[in-house]
């Protein structure tokens, strides 16, 4: 009986019409559009607005595509126009999530956003590297082309800029690490607070340089920007011990590093060894996991009443996507904690670390996995 009255409750729960991101800034639209939602019952205004433009829903945030510019052989720069319920006001270093329609299926991955908050353009922008096993972001860079209508999730993140900027910076980034710290740069240079910026990032070689252009521009029009590239093929990877040959003074600097995790893991054991831990600010792309071990599952979705059976290695939320369960999410990562839901019965393993929690527990589906049969309230 109670399973019947939770499915009934997630019934009733999905009529009801959702609230306009941002409807306390515009009250007098909310209102228009109650009164209108009276009118056109049993749809939702909604229902017609995106008839005449995709981008006009209120019920999930949309974005198109504007443009797919190539940095790299291997990486590409979208342009988004985010539509309605969006909002500019997020912090350089914020990622965003987005969702695209691939196969019948909206696959969803979070990218650092390159883009300076509060444009005039109302635009946003993403870039993308293309990654062996990564079926999106390989997706994005060569076939994603203008005009395709993607999902949008609200920027979040704790990797930002404050304003102002502290007096002395440095930035450590390799690969695609570099791309919320773009968003950084582009922010300081638009608020005149290029003041004292060093910048050492690596690549395999120069050509695979996101944004190699715009960086010599800093580079050569703000004095206080000192960019050092290192062409790790034909160099080796930077070695933190010898962080003090490049930047002397390292110690007295507000530090904001991304890329590989082994990069990061040496940048944390140096700076808390000199007990210098606070300012260092780091960013991780991907969470490590353990080795996948049990035999997976059949995962219950208590309030819609359906069920998927998934491996040891496919994730809670992957698992519900498949079949059409649209869990809260956020990094995708394990990072942000947006996608804890209740452990109603049964264990999941976090893919993480490979510890098992129990019913009752609240769990990140993002990086959990069925370890046995489970329910979740969802």
């Amino acid at each position: 009986m109670a399973k019947n009255e939770i499915k009934v409750a997630a019934n009733v729960a999905d009529t009801i019409r959702p609230t306009l991101a941002g409807a306390k800034q515009h009250p007098a639209w909310q209102a228009l559009r109650s009164v209108a939602g009276r009118i056109t019952t049993p749809l939702l205004p909604d229902d017609y607005l995106k008839l005449a433009n995709p981008l006009w829903s209120a019920r999930e945030l949309r974005g198109r595509v504007i443009e797919v510019r190539r940095e790299t052989v291997d990486s590409a720069t979208l342009v988004i126009k985010p539509g309605w319920g969006f909002h500019f006001d997020y912090e350089p270093g914020q990622y965003v999530g987005i969702g695209v329609l691939m196969d019948g299926r909206w696959r969803w991955r979070s990218y650092s956003l390159t883009s300076t908050p509060v444009t005039r353009a109302r635009l946003i922008t993403i870039t993308v590297k293309a990654m062996p096993e990564g079926f999106l972001s390989s997706h994005l860079v060569g076939g994603v082309t203008p005009g395709t209508i993607v999902r949008l999730a609200a920027p979040q993140g704790n990797f930002v800029l404050p304003d102002p900027a502290p007096a002395s910076l440095l930035f450590l980034t390799a690969g695609s690490g570099i791309t919320p710290v773009m968003s950084m740069l582009r922010t300081l240079a638009r608020r005149e607070q290029v003041g004292d910026v060093v910048h050492v990032h690596s690549a395999p070689t120069e050509s695979d340089v996101m944004f190699a252009d715009e960086l010599a521009r800093l580079h050569d029009e703000h004095g206080g920007y000192r960019l050092t590239v290192r062409a790790t093929r034909a160099e080796g990877r930077l070695e933190m011990t010898g962080l003090a040959d490049i930047v002397p003074d390292w110690r007295d600097r507000q530090a904001w590093a991304c890329g590989p995790g082994g990069m990061l893991d040496d940048a944390h054991r140096l700076w808390s060894s000199e007990g210098i831990g606070d300012q260092l600010h780091l960013e991780r792309f991907a969470a490590s996991r353990a080795a996948a071990h049990g035999t997976g599952g059949t995962v219950t979705f208590e309030r819609s009443g359906k069920t998927v059976t998934a491996d040891a290695a496919t994730s809670l939320m992957d698992a519900g996507e498949q079949v059409g369960i649209q869990m809260p999410f956020g990094c995708r990562m394990g990072i942000c904690q947006s996608c804890v839901v209740g452990l109603i019965d049964g264990h999941v393993r976090d893919l993480r670390t490979g510890a098992e929690h129990e019913p009752g527990s609240r769990v990140q589906t993002c990086i959990s996995a069925a370890s046995g049969d489970c329910s979740l309230d969802v």
